[in-house]
Parts: structure tokens; sequence; C-alpha cells
């Protein structure tokens, strides 16, 4: 499989993956912020900087099961020990198509970049916006490899109540390109279920390691 990260992406998100090989292809980091591993089914990708050939004799050290060896602790480690980077968690990664008009949920934007929330995704996403409504926050801005993503919190009061499937779906409107895509933690399975209830649809997972 050849491509650039943002290729294989884009693909993707239209519904046509790499092929169930069991094969790991390496390709260079888009930008200097993000590297990492997205997986799909039997294929991952490997975005580093890093020579190929050294990615390949840690994978091939890893002595894991062939269909998940880019997502063993002990490549992982390895990774970010050579980069000198950190990562939080392996994230279920989702993608919903953008719908027309205008989002139901009532919205205001801020523009404040010392907010806490805007600062914070600042350092993750480029061209971020940030709108809250009456107990909930969404983010949206520009993530690995420039494609659109969205975040949303809501606070503890306002859980039980739609509200996060409803900021989700926001974003599908709000979104200035074709798809959004967002990662939930797979333990968090009441962000997966607001997703999921959104239009999200999963299509793999990553692991994104930053620098310190």
């Amino acid at each position: 499989m050849s491509g650039t990260l943002a290729e294989i992406l884009t693909a993707a998100a239209e519904g046509r993956f790499p092929p169930p090989n069991g094969c790991v292809t390496v390709v260079g980091q888009p930008v200097a912020r993000d590297a990492g591993v997205v997986a799909f089914t039997a294929h991952s990708v490997v975005f580093t900087d890093e020579e190929p050939a050294w990615v390949r004799e840690q994978l091939a050290r890893a002595a894991a099961d062939p269909l998940a060896t880019a997502m063993n602790p002990g490549f992982l480690c390895a990774l970010m020990a050579r980069t000198g980077r950190a990562m939080d968690t392996i994230d279920l990664v989702t993608v919903a198509g953008a719908l027309p008009g205008e989002p139901a949920l009532r919205l205001r934007e801020l523009a404040d970049p010392e907010h806490p929330r805007v600062a914070r995704a600042l350092k993750h996403r480029d061209d971020v916006r940030v709108w809250a409504a009456d107990g909930g926050v969404l983010v949206l801005g520009r993530g690995l490899a420039g494609r659109w993503e969205t975040a949303v919190e809501v606070d503890e009061e306002a859980r039980g109540r739609g509200l996060g499937q409803a900021l989700a779906r926001a974003a599908r409107h709000l979104v200035p390109g074709p798809v959004v895509w967002s990662q939930q933690a797979p333990g968090n399975a009441r962000s997966v279920r607001a997703f999921q209830a959104a239009g999200y649809r999963p299509v793999g997972s990553e692991a994104l390691l930053t620098a310190h």
C-alpha cells in the first residue's frame, strides 16, 4: 500500500480501507507534532520520521500477534523511547459525514484564546473553534494529517440527558469539510455510545504520540 497518511485517512473515511493482509505500512509524519499508529482491520499504519528499517526491526522484536504488532505495548514503548514522546491511550477512531443546515442545539461560540478548553485544544489541533451549550462544550479543529476532528465535554450534572449525542451531532452541521472525525477511549462506553448514536461509525484505532 502506498500514499501519505492524509490519503490513507481520506480513503478510510470513504470506506476504502487498506488490504486486510496483516501488513504494517510505514509512512512519514504529516507534521512534526504528530507521530504514532493507526490500526485498521488486519492492517496498521505507523507514521513516524524514524527510519523504516528501525521501525520494522522493532516490530519484529515485539513478537506479538501479527495482526496487532503495531499496537503492542512493547513496540509502542520502543517508539516512545526512540522519539522522546508520550501517549495517553489507544483510542477508538470514528468518522461521520457532514450534515446540512444549522444544528438543532443552541450554541454560543467561545472566542477567548485564554479559555481553558480553547487553550487545551490548541495543543493538539489547528484552526480551533469552540462552542458552549448549557452543560457542555464542543470543540472543532484540524488534527491528525489535517483532518477535521471534534471532541465534546459534558458537565457531570448535565449527563444522562442526551447532551453528548446532541453535541456530537451538532459537530456534523458545523464542520466545514465533508466529514468529521472523533476519538473515544474504548473504556468510556458513555462517549462511545453517544457518538455512535449521533451517526459516527468506527473505522479503526489510534495511538497518538505527542512531544513532551
